[in-house]
């Protein structure tokens, strides 16, 4: 059973379609990279997948529920974190605030933030009482991964969790994905675009080029020539 499956998944911005008949399966435990070059729809369809955007037509399908008849909140409930692009943080609110935002839409209804949360990102511990504004970009980086660690899902999202981001925190980041992904077992689905980051996280690719997946495979298996055919600039 897979852990996401999508099929046939169309989706148009005014008068351009964006996601052509787009398929693409994650399974259980796994690490998926969405690849592919600016404008092909990557981000798009995360904000599908989380009910952030309609879909035109086709099949999402998380843990075998149909996901489209969904609301974004219901799809956090079933155990889906997402982490957008630009980190979207509350800026005035603290770090703590920010992560019980995330509890209060979570599955479990805890009344504390858990404390593995700590373990793995141990300067929010020290900032919980700062603005999120305040936090450098790497540091809302990690609280944005943290507030959507709080709601304890299965599936874990992430939209370009490197971009902007300073070599010391990208390393950070990577080794917390390896751990919920080869320790905790969790799935992740994040789209990438430094090849060297995907390849140390990642287990499996998918590259996306005019909103249709054009190559998937073991991340092992992306070769110079599908890099040089889809991903070069």
């Amino acid at each position: 059973m897979s852990a996401l499956q999508i099929d046939n998944l169309n989706q148009f911005y005014g008068g351009s379609h964006i996601l052509w008949d787009l398929t693409l399966e994650v399974n259980p435990g796994d690490c998926a990279c969405i690849m592919g070059r600016n404008g092909v729809g990557k981000t798009t369809l995360l904000k599908v997948i989380m009910g952030l955007i309609p879909a035109q037509s086709g099949e999402i399908h998380f843990q075998q529920a149909d996901l489209l008849g969904q609301k974004a909140s219901d799809r956090a409930r079933l155990g889906i974190g997402y982490v957008p692009q630009g980190r979207e943080i509350f800026s005035q609110l603290t770090v703590q605030e920010n992560l019980e935002i995330g509890l209060a839409t979570g599955r479990s209804r805890q009344s504390h933030i858990p404390e593995s949360i700590f373990e793995l990102f141990p300067v929010l511990k020290e900032m919980l009482h700062r603005r999120g504004g305040d936090l450098s970009g790497g540091q809302q980086q990690q609280l944005a991964i943290a507030r959507a660690l709080v709601l304890e899902p299965s599936l874990l999202i992430l939209d370009e969790p490197t971009e902007g981001i300073q070599p010391n925190i990208v390393k950070q980041i990577g080794d917390v994905i390896t751990r919920l992904n080869q320790e905790q077992n969790m799935t992740v689905l994040l789209v990438e675009q430094k090849l060297s980051f995907a390849r140390r996280v990642a287990r499996s690719f998918s590259i996306l080029e005019k909103g249709s997946v054009v190559a998937a495979d073991q991340i092992e298996n992306l070769s110079d020539e599908l890099v040089k055919q889809y991903l070069s600039v």
